[in-house]
């Protein structure tokens, strides 16, 4: 049996999740978004084998080598109105650090997208709104050994964190299963993500610099507000932060 047959997995998955496998796509969240326009129920999980122009937020490019890493993305219909939908991010990033915890202790949430083991980051999400969905596309580095230079330094694997090489239908399940539950709860149960989430947050009690819509802000983070904004304190007050990029632990 092929380690890395996804279609092995199709029974068991948690509903409402159902595959798409795709042997080469372009980006998953381009794929899911076109299902989506055209109708795709909710649930659509497209996972690509390889994917090459795989991105990040303000698309920054994601290094995926095939056979390697997990590149996928889910399309959901929240019943919850599109003002919660932003919760999506931590509710995925709270699924894929609970998958990652399964093979390694703790791991780290950096708000608002990122999983870290250690300082390293070794999943990133990315959260995409369509007309009547949402898009949630996951990427996490599985067996990886080598990253390019400019990431070599603050990315990381399962593979190198645990010394094993781990099938990646394996590794999506282990994924998809707490996905299902977390993407139930961004309205009613919000507060059952928040405290895992403020359980792993990496950047609580640390001096940040980082980029929002109106520009730079450096601050100190107080944690994780009710709604999931990033409360960041500085000489200027408590600000309260709905996104940020290029989030950096200054201290």
């Amino acid at each position: 049996m092929d380690p890395d047959d996804f279609s092995n997995m199709a029974n068991q998955l948690p509903e409402p999740f159902r595959l798409l496998i795709k042997d080469e796509v372009a980006s998953t969240n381009d794929e899911a978004r076109l299902l989506g326009e055209s109708g795709a129920a909710d649930g659509l999980v497209v996972v690509a084998r390889k994917q090459t122009a795989g991105r990040g937020r303000r698309g920054a490019a994601w290094f995926a080598p095939p056979g390697k890493s997990l590149a996928f993305s889910v399309l959901v219909r929240p019943q919850e109105p599109p003002s919660l939908w932003p919760r999506l991010a931590l509710a995925a990033g709270l699924a894929v650090a609970e998958a990652v915890e399964t093979q390694l202790p703790l791991a780290g949430i950096k708000w608002p997208n990122d999983v870290w083991v250690g300082r390293k980051k070794i999943a990133g999400i990315l959260v995409e709104a369509g007309r009547g969905f949402a898009i949630v596309g996951i990427g996490l580095n599985v067996n990886t050994l080598t990253f390019p230079e400019a990431v070599a330094d603050t990315a990381t694997s399962l593979a190198l964190e645990t010394g094993a090489t781990l099938p990646l239908p394996e590794v999506l399940g282990a994924i998809l299963h707490p996905l299902a539950h977390r993407v139930r709860q961004i309205g009613a149960d919000f507060e059952s993500i928040l405290r895992g989430v403020r359980q792993r947050c990496v950047l609580t009690g640390h001096e940040v610099s980082l980029l929002t819509p109106n520009g730079p802000l450096d601050g100190s983070v107080e944690g994780i507000a009710p709604g999931g904004e990033l409360m960041l304190r500085n000489e200027s007050g408590l600000h309260r932060l709905l996104q940020a990029d290029e989030v950096r632990i200054r201290a």
